[in-house]
């Protein structure tokens, strides 16, 4: 009865510790869900009060290559730019752009938990997260890294109350999976990218948006009431690729896509070999009993 009664114990210990095991990944490793962008996705650069080109800039990108303007109509320089896309302005697809604008945001604004960062993003590495400045302003000197250690659905979004400048030859960087499509920016006033800088993500500005000579931008340009200004630039808004994960051995797995899950692969692993002890307790304790 002794031996029966140990069996039992540990049979029931295993399985209390199976639904731990299956609860707790679940909770700890649920991801921040990105911005929806609505029918923004498919601009490239959507603004309020006019577009102004000057020299040869190329807007393109398969994911959307749009141009947008509401309530704005005039977009000054045209000839000289190359687009990949469609040009709506103040047409019911940029009116309902421009709502859809406002939507995303306001989602962005409201993103919490926030950690709160030095203004000075240039020299710095993050992981995804939601961050502002604790005087409400971001810039870029040098390059910042974004890392989204592994996840390819990893969220970085950064908010500022007024401005966002980058320098010249600035760079954001991406590495381990972080994607331009998971990276987002709102800016409360007006946002500046310096002369042969690099941008990464999705710009949400209620203002203005000026791109200087050269800068070229892998996301959206968007901004609410004000202008996009553009100079010699190339925007592209294009196919959300993974970036390799550093040292990692890359595989291609045609036939589809594995399923991203909340649980880890050796999480499930151990659950199977749990299962498979409790049941074996089990049988030998019903045949020796028998």
């Amino acid at each position: 009865m002794k031996i029966l009664n140990k069996m039992q114990f540990i049979s029931l210990l295993l399985t209390l510790l199976l639904a731990v095991m299956m609860a707790v990944p679940t909770v700890s490793l649920a991801a921040q869900p990105t911005v929806n962008l609505g029918t923004t996705s498919t601009f490239a650069v959507l603004a309020g009060s006019t577009i102004t080109n000057t020299g040869t800039t190329t807007i393109n990108g398969s994911t959307g290559a749009d141009v947008g303007l509401s309530p704005g109509t005039v977009f000054s320089g045209r000839e000289s730019v190359t687009i990949n896309g469609a040009v709506h302005l103040a047409d019911a697809v940029a009116i309902k752009a421009k709502a859809d604008l406002v939507t995303a945001y306001n989602d962005a604004a409201g993103r919490t938990p926030v950690t709160t960062i030095s203004s000075e993003l240039g020299g710095t590495t993050l992981k995804p997260g939601t961050y502002d400045s604790a005087d409400g302003t971001f810039q870029i000197t040098g390059k910042l890294t974004l890392d989204a250690q592994g996840d390819p659905d990893g969220v970085f979004v950064f908010k500022t109350g007024s401005t966002l400048k980058t320098a010249s030859a600035s760079n954001v960087n991406l590495i381990n999976s972080a994607r331009f499509c998971r990276t987002f920016w709102k800016v409360g006033t007006s946002a500046t990218l310096g002369t042969n800088s690099h941008f990464v993500g999705h710009i949400f500005a209620m203002e203005s948006i000026t791109a200087t000579t050269g800068a070229t931008v892998q996301g959206q340009l968007m901004a609410r009431t004000g202008a996009v200004t553009l100079d010699n630039n190339t925007i592209t808004n294009g196919l959300c690729a993974t970036t390799p994960v550093t040292g990692a051995v890359v595989r291609t797995i045609t036939g589809g896509k594995l399923p991203k899950t909340s649980t880890p692969l050796y999480d499930l692993l151990f659950i199977g070999a749990t299962l498979t002890l409790v049941g074996t307790l089990g049988w030998r304790s019903r045949k020796r009993f028998i």
